[in-house]
This record gives C-alpha cells, sequence and structure tokens, in this order.
C-alpha cells in the first residue's frame, strides 16, 4: 500500500486542489468528508492528515466541527498522525482544542505577505526554504485570536498576528492562508515540507502507478462479467471509460444519450472518439424530443437539473 495523506473536506472550493497538490509532490492523498468516522481514517494508515478551508465559522450552527479523535490518531510505530489545518481547518482545530476565533476587523481576501518566524525565532520544519516577504493567498473573515494551551504562532501578516501555528510537542500545525493555490509562492514547498519533513514520506507514488493499480483492481473485482457505462462526454464518465476500456476491453458497454443539451458538435465528437478512436462498443439514442418536452416552462435551476439529470 503506498503511503498516503488522508484530506478532511470542510466544504472548500480548494479541497480538489489540495488533493492535486498532495500528489504533485509524489505523495497519494485522497479526500474524505470531514463528517467520515475516524476509524475509517485510522484504516487507512495515513502518513498524515489536512484539513480543508471551508465557508462556514466554527460558531454557525451549521458548521462542521473537528472530531477530537482524529488528534489521538497514531501511526504503526506509535507516533501520532501529523495534522495540517488549512483556514476553517486550522480554526476548527483550534476551536476544539480550547482556543479562541473571533471575526476579523475586516475580511482578508487576496494577497498578504508572510513574515516567518513572526518575531525572529528558529524558523518551523514548515516553513523552511520559504523566504520571509513572500506572497500567500488569504481568504477568510474569521481567525484566530487565542492560541491553544501548547500552541505558539510560527508566521504572521499585517493583518494576521497568527497566521500559522504549530504544536510545541506534537506534530499539528496550521495555516491562515492557502497553500495550495498558485497566488501563494512557496505554496508547494509548504506542502512537500508536511508531506516529507513533517509526514516522513519518500514519495513513492505516481499518477501511471494508480492508473496500473485502478486497472488491476477493476479486473479483480469484474471477472468475467460486463459493465454498462453511461458516458456523456464530461472529463469524469471520459476518464471512467477509457480506464475502464483499458482493464475490461469488449466487456465494456457504454450508453450515450443526447438530451439536446450538448455542445455544438459534440454528439458527432463522443462517437468519433470513443467509437472510432478508442473502439468501444457505444451504444447511442437521441432523446433530445423528450427532454426538451419535459424541460418545457421550467425556469427553476435545480429542478431542471433533476429532470436533466
Amino acid at each position: 500500500m503506498h503511503e498516503n495523506i488522508a484530506i478532511l473536506d470542510f466544504g472548500s472550493q480548494y479541497t480538489q486542489l489540495i488533493a492535486r497538490r498532495v500528489r504533485e509532490t509524489g505523495v497519494y492523498s485522497e479526500i474524505h468528508p470531514c463528517t467520515v468516522d475516524t476509524a475509517e481514517i485510522d484504516a487507512l494508515e495515513p502518513r498524515g492528515v489536512i484539513l480543508s478551508g471551508g465557508p462556514c465559522s466554527v460558531y454557525d450552527e451549521e458548521g462542521p466541527q473537528l472530531d477530537p479523535a482524529l488528534l489521538d490518531l497514531e501511526r504503526p510505530d506509535g507516533s501520532p498522525v501529523p495534522v495540517l489545518g488549512i483556514c476553517y481547518g486550522l480554526q476548527a482545530m483550534a476551536h476544539q482544542l480550547g482556543g479562541e476565533v473571533e471575526r476579523a476587523e475586516r475580511r482578508e481576501f487576496g494577497r498578504a505577505q508572510i513574515q516567518v518566524p513572526p518575531n525572529g525565532e528558529e524558523k518551523s520544519q514548515l516553513f523552511e526554504g520559504v523566504p520571509s516577504g513572500s506572497t500567500v493567498w488569504m481568504s477568510h473573515s474569521d481567525h484566530l485570536t487565542a492560541l491553544p494551551d501548547g500552541y505558539e504562532a510560527i508566521a504572521r501578516t499585517d493583518n494576521a498576528p497568527v497566521a500559522a501555528v504549530r504544536d510545541t510537542e506534537e506534530p499539528y500545525y496550521g495555516v491562515q492562508f492557502h497553500p495550495e493555490v498558485v497566488h501563494t509562492d512557496y505554496g508547494r514547498r509548504i506542502l512537500e515540507n508536511f508531506a516529507y519533513e513533517i509526514c516522513g514520506c519518500s514519495g513513492d507514488w505516481t499518477p501511471a502507478s494508480f492508473v496500473e493499480e485502478q486497472v488491476r483492481e477493476i479486473r479483480e473485482r469484474v471477472g468475467n462479467r460486463h459493465v454498462i457505462l453511461g458516458l456523456s462526454g464530461g472529463v469524469d464518465s471520459s476518464v471512467a471509460a477509457a480506464l475502464l476500456q483499458r482493464a475490461l476491453g469488449d466487456q465494456l458497454h457504454c450508453i450515450f444519450v443526447n438530451n439536446g443539451l450538448l455542445r455544438k458538435g459534440e454528439w458527432d465528437q463522443v462517437q468519433d472518439t470513443f467509437r472510432g478512436h478508442f473502439e468501444m462498443d457505444l451504444r447511442t439514442t437521441d432523446a433530445t424530443d423528450r427532454f426538451l418536452e419535459r424541460l418545457d416552462g421550467v425556469v427553476d435551476p435545480e429542478e431542471k437539473r433533476t429532470i436533466v439529470g
């Protein structure tokens, strides 16, 4: 099993980007809802855990809370599983541990210059190779005003006296900014530091190895049976079709429905690509009239989405 870092999604628009950035460092990552049972995360034996950002405040009734058991996870050797909280993930962690989170005087959205370390102390592992004064991307309304016991600030900006923190005893870290976006100059380096220096990963994963493993697992699961795939021509179903075709060949049967809402030329393009180039068994049906009849007079976007499917 590859080394992996588990990402808990607290509703951030950037969660997929966090996973991508971690994988770009050569470490496999998986996204899980923040409501996942901690026992399921423990069963993955992750080298580390990342808590994503999110749109809520920790004081909102619907705001997701951090399961304190996540901070008690241990690796097979008995060492604690490192945790990195990003934006809301940091706030949720600090709030759970007794820190104080409050509304900032002004919403911070955009670029900021980070000072690391904040007061001339020794730079932490998380910021190794990150120069003071470099740009980070902020997007938050709440911020930390009091740290949990045992935590210290390891970076600041002009508007955020606490831009990053760490536990002085355990490998738990948090940043108020978003290292996963390109606007953060050294974001990749920060995530590499977390994965390699703090989590101790060696970088044993590549996209090619993932494809090989998935092909093997698909063959083992399907055996001699056949698979029917609804193909839309979008990224998700197209990648799934290509992967299944590589694993199963003639055991894959794709169905492509024209719902009358395709892009110009897409009806022919999808057929040329998958039936012509990939030589898949592609069954098609033109249901334009049926869909447009059902959509006639419907103005509510959600109702339209439900009708189209």
